[in-house]
């Protein structure tokens, strides 16, 4: 039976970070599917199928899958018959609202943990908020994010 994990997630926009946390997921998961969550809360730069090419450009491997969900993470896990979800922590305040989450996932389902990864040490500092917040104003983006999203990224705010 193939090892798959969940990585889920915004994306807006993919970090080396990430890039970094799935890169090492697929060291250990024969597959991952890479789960871009449509959040009402948040009002994102790029559209979901912006997001997905920008994930699938970085990930042209078949066992990095690209999908949507809304809703409960766990409720999309278990439609995908996936156990394991994965995640990413930069800091402390990362381990808080992660611990908080696993624990509430696994309250509402049993049958799904958590796989934590640590970010490397030259990504901790960044966040898709910080990287926003840079492109707005002209920042070199450059070891930050791909070059492909510095350049959607260049798009979005010389418009």
């Amino acid at each position: 039976m193939p090892r798959i994990a969940i990585y889920p997630g915004t994306f807006d926009p993919l970090t080396n970070g990430h890039v970094s946390i799935l890169n090492r997921g697929l060291r250990v998961f024969d597959k991952v599917i890479c789960a871009l969550a449509v959040n009402i809360r948040k009002t994102p730069l790029f559209t979901v199928e912006e997001r997905a090419e920008l994930i699938k450009m970085s990930f042209p491997d078949d066992r990095v899958e690209v999908d949507t969900f809304d809703g409960l993470l766990v409720e999309y896990a278990r439609s995908r018959n996936v156990p394991v979800i994965l995640r990413g922590l930069r800091a402390i305040s990362d381990f808080e609202y992660e611990l908080q989450m696993a624990n509430m996932n696994r309250k509402l389902d049993d049958e799904i943990d958590t796989v934590f990864m640590m970010t490397e040490e030259s990504d901790f500092y960044v966040s898709s908020s910080l990287v926003k917040e840079v492109a707005r104003f002209g920042g070199k983006l450059e070891g930050v994010v791909p070059a492909h999203v510095e350049q959607k990224l260049i798009e979005k705010f010389s418009k």
